[in-house]
């Protein structure tokens, strides 16, 4: 299918390794799912009562990946999708999602995307999902999803998620459960700026005996937007769990971190901690000595903590 310069210019954006429309894809543009493809291990099928997909990864996957983006370029559209991952045991998967809005007029524009992910036993997953936004318009973008995982015994699962920019309000819910001996790697980026607000809520939950989680949480904010972490992890089990929240706070931004921790077993190890503060002056003065501006200098410390 051939896209217009628009869907093409913020799929570069928000698929960071590379959407093609080959293998196993979907593309939902503008409320309708337009182009999809199946490989030999990964089937993809249209829900029939409701919008959304349900995605079929075989154990015998492979370091296989599959690209599930959503692009909005109308005005005032406001998107809900539900997309069910059920993974076999064994399989080895990354899938690629994320959404992107370009909003040109005055009406808010809005996508609520809820996941669930079904993972059998000694799979390894890895979940990549950018947020981004763009457009000259005065209405809103907005994006809320909600994130639902189930870990199988021996397990693996990574999830990694990035709101690059431009993103005028996000509530992010996040409910993961971990089997027997699973393991859970958890990389969260975030920046926002003018008056853009993020609420990021997570819950863990160790059920299984030798379940592991390490949660990290970075985040910058600038201009006057708010921001408000809760990552929660519940240990159920002999199990060991880290929570790493650290914040950039610029101009008259607000950010409040709230990491909690809960032991309902005598094994449970659980760990947690928050940082919140400016960029470091001394780091600022010695990039300004290699000739960079101010502006440069922020820019280039932004970057690296974010990376």
């Amino acid at each position: 299918m051939k896209l217009n310069e628009v869907a093409e210019n913020v799929l570069k954006v928000i698929d960071s390794y590379g959407f093609k429309q080959e293998g196993a894809f979907n593309l939902r543009l503008n409320g309708m799912a337009v182009c999809h493809g199946d490989s030999r291990h990964i089937r993809i099928v249209k829900k029939e009562d409701k919008p959304g997909i349900d995605i079929y990864i075989s154990g015998e996957a492979e370091q296989e990946q599959v690209h599930i983006p959503v692009v909005m370029s109308e005005p005032g559209m406001k998107d809900v999708v539900y997309n069910d991952f059920y993974i076999e045991d064994g399989a080895d998967v990354t899938i690629v999602a994320g959404c992107g809005i370009h909003n040109d007029g005055c009406s808010e524009s809005r996508h609520d995307g809820i996941h669930a992910f079904h993972v059998g036993k000694n799979a390894n997953v890895k979940y990549v999902e950018n947020h981004y936004a763009e457009g000259t318009g005065s209405g809103d973008k907005v994006l809320n999803p909600v994130t639902k995982i189930y870990v199988g015994e021996n397990s693996v699962f990574t999830l990694e998620t990035t709101q690059i920019k431009g993103v005028d309000s996000t509530e992010r819910e996040s409910f993961i459960e971990l089997a027997e001996g699973a393991k859970l790697y958890v990389t969260e980026k975030l920046m926002t700026h003018r008056a853009q607000t993020a609420v990021s809520n997570m819950d863990v939950q160790l059920n299984g005996e030798n379940s592991s989680a390490r949660i990290v949480s970075r985040s910058v904010a600038r201009g006057t937007s708010r921001q408000v972490f809760h990552p929660k992890a519940v240990g159920n089990a002999l199990c060991h769990a880290h929570v790493q929240c650290d914040s950039i706070i610029m101009d008259q931004a607000r950010i409040s971190s709230i990491p909690e921790i809960n032991a309902n077993h005598v094994d449970a190890q659980i760990v947690h901690e928050a940082a919140i503060g400016r960029i470091n002056s001394e780091q600022l003065t010695k990039l300004m000595t290699f000739g960079l501006s101010e502006e440069e200098a922020e820019a280039v410390i932004i970057e690296t903590f974010l990376n």
